[in-house]
């Protein structure tokens, strides 16, 4: 017997085995739980209301909603009394939904309005009990977690072969936060893969957020990297691999040995050589002239060459968040040209005084998305592994992702057999 028959023999006992895994984990009576509470919103039994659904358009205001719901002045103010230090009801925004709950009179037809749900943002609601005794309550919404599963294979970009996955494109920003100091994403290429478990946010079916992303392995460049999220007491990182260790790197405090800073990051510096006011977003360092000068962290060089006033820079990609520049050097590394990626203490160039420049010193960039960030105030992320005490628990749950994302992940192969077998 060839070895595909025995394993298409095998595929429905697999299948029959991850299926009974997984029921077993399930209350028996959730499913009848779910059923009771399915016309039940905040308490409100929807069946006994009729439900009338807007959105806040423009020239729409609270007061003429509730006219239109049928209150009158006086059942208004009793309604504007209640939401006092609760919701401002000026703060209605255009586009946001809303509902009305009428009661039903004798003829089934819409009476009074009973309720007014309006929705605050994407995770509440403000429900006003529009009878007395009348009342005014942010609630959450009753959001919906479900857990999902994708597998990806990069062919074109991560964004549109998450889409065409079936998977939503917000996932690709998370992982390129999770793995923005393991993974350079804008180095991606064809043939890269990942397979991850999340919990989506949806409320009446429509999508939120990711929440979490419990597990995640990802091949880059033949590499498997591994993420597993887990809390460590009060540690700041959540993400780490298979060992324990933070997917969290840190920066070094400084570029180079330095002997003074000589002028520090502001919007309101007088430039020493063209004598007006105008921005110095950097820190510069005085120091002899030939001070080597490293990278503060891992990354991809993304230029190197003559920046007119900045004279001879290079510039560094550290991942999708970080990049960093250095100025006025006198030559460069060993090695140092565009595209190269670096290590954290690299030698990258040397101090000299090129470009508009009284003396020799470093002047040393930071960008935070984009945006230019002063290098002395900038956050190093913790580096430390999971503590000691929590290592058998981070272990545990290390263990149990991995066995849910493999079963998955069989489940998967045996349904494209199956689609092929069609």
């Amino acid at each position: 017997m060839s070895l595909f028959v025995k394993r298409f023999l095998l595929l429905p006992v697999m299948a029959a085995f991850i299926f009974s895994s997984c029921k077993e984990n399930v209350p028996a009576d959730e499913t009848s739980a779910c059923e009771e509470q399915a016309d039940m919103r905040y308490g409100i039994n929807v069946d006994d209301y009729l439900c009338e659904q807007g959105v806040v358009g423009s020239g729409d205001y609270f007061g003429g909603l509730m006219y239109m719901a049928g209150l009158d002045d006086n059942a208004l103010q009793r309604v504007i009394n209640a939401s006092e230090g609760v919701f401002d009801i000026r703060k209605i925004k255009i586009g946001n939904a809303y509902e009305f709950f009428y009661e039903k009179d004798s003829t089934a037809e819409k009476g009074r309005a009973a309720y007014f749900l309006y929705e605050r943002d994407a995770m509440s609601n403000v429900l006003f009990s529009l009878r007395e005794p009348v009342s005014v309550q942010v609630v959450d919404k009753e959001i919906e977690h479900t857990r999902k599963y994708a597998e990806v294979e990069i062919n074109s970009s991560l964004w549109v072969d998450i889409e065409q996955a079936g998977a939503t494109p917000v996932l690709a920003l998370k992982l390129a936060d999770i793995f923005a100091w393991t993974i350079d994403f804008f180095a991606l290429q064809k043939g890269d893969s990942f397979k991850v478990i999340y919990d989506e946010l949806s409320y009446n079916g429509e999508f939120i957020d990711i929440d979490n992303v419990s597990y995640c392995e990802f091949v880059h460049n033949g590499v498997l990297y591994k993420s597993v999220m887990f809390r460590d007491g009060d540690n700041s990182g959540i993400y780490w691999n298979e060992n324990g260790e933070s997917l969290r790197k840190a920066f070094l405090k400084a570029p180079l040995n330095f002997t003074r800073i000589s002028s520090r990051f502001t919007y309101r510096r007088k430039h020493p050589i063209y004598k007006v006011v105008r921005p110095h977003t950097g820190v510069d360092y005085a120091a002899p002239m030939g001070t080597p000068v490293v990278a503060i962290g891992d990354g991809t060089v993304i230029s190197r060459g003559w920046g007119g006033g900045g004279g001879n820079t290079v510039k560094i990609r550290h991942n999708s968040v970080y990049t960093t520049a250095y100025l006025h050097l006198s030559r460069y590394g060993e090695g140092i040209r565009k595209g190269v990626r670096v290590k954290q203490g690299q030698i990258i160039g040397y101090v000299g005084s090129t470009g508009a420049s009284t003396g020799p010193h470093l002047d040393f960039r930071v960008w935070k998305n984009g945006t230019p960030i002063d290098p002395l105030k900038m956050e190093s992320p913790s580096v430390g592994p999971v503590s000691k005490e929590n290592m058998e628990a981070f272990l545990a749950t290390y263990s149990s992702a991995k066995r849910e994302l493999d079963s998955l992940s069989t489940l998967k192969y045996v349904d494209r057999i199956l689609e092929v077998l069609k």
